[in-house]
């Protein structure tokens, strides 16, 4: 059994993607980020960032196996079922330059956007046109990367599952996708599996769409981890 600690945001949707696609056993442990949920010392025991998601394998050699940042949630999985990943040496290193690049950049970027797009006070117009043209750059070096291929690697990985919930935001966040007609027929391909519907829909319950309030902006933007 894992326990998947989770809120339903694009890093979260990445492992609830594969958790459905691999048909592992989990179980969901909601850590509502707008309460600071992700603070409480017995999170920090699991995610040392105080970030989600966060996983506890408990069926890991050795014992339950604490697993933080998403990108290495998504490598444990891929090991533990033998799936998604490819085996092949020059593969897996494929695997990694994708998988590496979409958490340094494409994540990065699209976040930062998504602040100044959704949750910042005032008015930002240099932030905001600095992540949005970084948001633009990065789905063209995807938009490139599809050329002639049906997903990054070719076929269906934890590469894929990385990078599409922060391109599906793309029209939100103000980025249609017209030219980007690569992205766009794979984002809408993927979005057409059963198990991504479900993993995006795991926890949907738990969505607002209203406004965070000052005391939730507070939590979720003012963050300190003391040493100790």
């Amino acid at each position: 059994m894992i326990d998947f600690h989770y809120w339903p945001t694009p890093n979260g949707w990445k492992v609830a993607i594969m958790l459905e696609e691999t048909g592992l056993a989990y179980r969901m442990i909601p850590v509502d980020i707008r309460r600071g949920e992700q603070h409480a010392p017995e999170f920090l025991r699991v995610s040392p960032n105080g970030r989600m998601p966060a996983i506890v394998d408990h069926d890991a050699p050795g014992g339950p196996l604490p697993v933080f940042e998403s990108g290495a949630i998504l490598l444990h999985l891929a090991e533990r079922a033998g799936r998604f990943v490819p085996r092949d040496p020059r593969g897996r290193t494929a695997l990694l330059e994708w998988l590496f690049w979409q958490v340094g950049n494409l994540g990065p970027m699209a976040g930062q956007l998504s602040h100044f797009v959704n949750y910042a006070q005032g008015e930002h117009p240099y932030s905001h046109e600095r992540y949005a043209g970084e948001y633009r750059r990065c789905l063209g070096v995807l938009e490139r990367r599809l050329d002639g291929r049906d997903h990054i690697l070719g076929a269906y990985s934890i590469a894929d599952m990385a990078a599409w919930p922060w391109v599906l935001l793309a029209k939100p966040l103000g980025q249609p996708l017209d030219t980007f007609p690569n992205v766009a027929r794979w984002r809408a391909a993927i979005k057409e599996r059963p198990a991504v519907r479900r993993g995006v829909d795991l926890g949907k319950e738990l969505r607002r769409s209203a406004p965070p309030t000052d005391e939730e902006r507070r939590i979720l933007f003012n963050q300190t981890i003391p040493a100790r």
